[in-house]
């Protein structure tokens, strides 16, 4: 799993206001879905974390993502990776 970079904290000893937004984004994704409910999960805020994680690494790299994921829309040619190739 992918590890959250641990940042320093204001000398007041509270998070910033990027490291609350951080923790309050994982705390949201930590609410399982409903898929995800029916298998369970042992560390849902760890498991959110790499799913925000993984996701944010997408976002910045949107032509990384179109190589490394063939579900992912190749827009030029409107349709999904992989669909040409047969």
């Amino acid at each position: 799993m992918t590890e959250q970079p641990q940042t320093e904290q204001p000398r007041t000893g509270r998070p910033t206001s990027e490291q609350q937004a951080d923790h309050d984004r994982v705390d949201r994704r930590a609410d399982l879905l409903p898929e995800e409910a029916n298998v369970g999960s042992d560390e849902p805020e760890e498991q959110a974390a790499a799913i925000l994680a993984e996701s944010d690494e997408r976002t910045e790299d949107p032509e990384g993502t179109r190589r490394e994921y063939t579900q992912t829309m190749d827009r030029e040619r409107g349709m999904n990776q992989g669909e040409g190739n047969l």
